[in-house]
């Protein structure tokens, strides 16, 4: 098995409210081997988005360690943060997170441009081809389907060949068969790449599709499993 790209030891978030601290995570103990496309799943309200926002360094630990691509999160500060996360990650959020005045195109390959790198353009529009979006590339988000917001925001998030990918509920938005569509495409893009996925979602059938499957409950984490996927992978010649 690959080494960790992901571990966590002993996790704890507690965030203040009105009411007094919330616990949000509770002693989260993990690791996550590169290449793997893992899944957590659990009611609202469990902590699975909060654990997403840890590991991706988007929430700071209350305590706990959080290394990722074998740097620790607790002694980064702000800005090293942001470069570990745009040299080594993708993020796909449910709700698109697309910049309304730019074209899908100037979107995509808005995070290469950033950068500095002068393939931002070539990059994008050959991903932005990857994804069936080659008719769309000077359209504004606007102007595209929710589906195609999803495809435009999954090359946006591959577009500097992230080592893992972070995915938030990438269908809540999306009726069944659109969502369906993106799930596949995001699955085969990983596969390609041999990405790390961690996805968030409340979909078993969507989290039925990942080698693992990460079942959390009040903050904790209550089962880790193989799935079936994985397991007729293993056996398969």
């Amino acid at each position: 098995m690959s080494e960790p790209i992901i571990q966590l030891d002993d996790v704890h978030l507690t965030l203040t409210s009105r009411a007094g601290p919330v616990h949000i995570l509770r002693g989260v103990s993990l690791d996550i081997p590169a290449g793997q496309p893992a899944a957590i799943v659990g009611p609202s309200g469990s902590g699975k988005t909060s654990l997403l926002m840890v590991m991706a360094g988007l929430e700071r630990a209350t305590s706990g360690t959080v290394a990722v691509c074998g740097r620790t999160l607790t002694h980064l500060s702000e800005d090293e943060l942001a470069v570990l996360r745009g040299a080594e990650m993708g993020i796909i959020f449910q709700s698109f997170h697309l910049v309304p005045t730019m074209t899908a195109l100037e979107n995509v390959a808005l995070p290469m441009e950033l950068a500095g790198d002068p393939k931002a353009f070539d990059t994008a529009r050959s991903l932005l081809h990857e994804v069936g979006l080659s008719n769309r590339i000077d359209h504004f988000p606007a102007q595209l389907s929710g589906g195609e917001q999803q495809r435009v925001a999954i090359a946006r998030a591959l577009v500097r060949e992230p080592r893992i990918i972070f995915a938030d509920e990438p269908t809540g938005n999306l009726d069944g068969r659109t969502g369906r569509q993106i799930i596949d495409l995001l699955f085969g893009l990983r596969e390609r790449r041999n990405a790390t996925l961690v996805i968030v979602t409340h979909d078993d059938h969507l989290a039925a599709m990942a080698d693992r499957v990460i079942r959390m409950s009040d903050g904790s984490i209550i089962a880790d499993e193989t799935s079936s996927v994985s397991a007729v992978r293993a056996v398969s010649p």
